[in-house]
């Protein structure tokens, strides 16, 4: 398992992002901020996008990305074609994220859950293996051509 993941967000997601940063990094992960880098307002897209075209490359393994309500990451980062972002809101979507839609981003509600769900979630779906089988085929079904 690569240790390698790519982090960002927005303004709402900005306190969370700084968090997850320091006990990943804590838990042997190495990391890439790819912002925003303070709490002003920012537009979402101009980060996700970067971070998403890094996962889909294989620099790095997963990807994670917060704002306030978790729904203008994931739709941005959804857009990319090697990209399958799940918005989550408790731990068993998290799990199933990976275990059932192999997902490679996580995308994180900030507004809507508290900091150690949060946490949690992440440590979930960094951890939790895809169980392919039947998911497989429905996987390999999701991107368009």
């Amino acid at each position: 398992m690569s240790r390698k993941i790519a982090i960002g967000g927005d303004h709402a997601g900005f306190e969370y992002k700084t968090q997850l940063i320091q006990k990943l990094e804590k838990s042997g992960y190495e990391v890439k901020d790819f912002g925003p880098f303070s709490d002003a307002s920012v537009d979402y897209p101009d980060y996700v996008h970067p971070l998403c075209s890094a996962v889909e490359s294989g620099e790095f393994e997963k990807g994670i990305v917060i704002c306030g309500s978790g729904n203008g990451v994931a739709i941005t980062a959804n857009k990319h074609q090697g990209i399958r972002a799940a918005l989550c809101w408790n731990e068993a979507i998290a799990s199933l994220a990976r275990r059932h839609n192999d997902a490679n981003v996580i995308a994180i509600p900030a507004r809507f859950i508290p900091y150690e769900q949060a946490e949690n979630q992440v440590d979930i779906f960094l951890t939790t293996e895809f169980e392919g089988g039947r998911h497989s085929k429905r996987v390999n079904k999701i991107a368009c051509s």
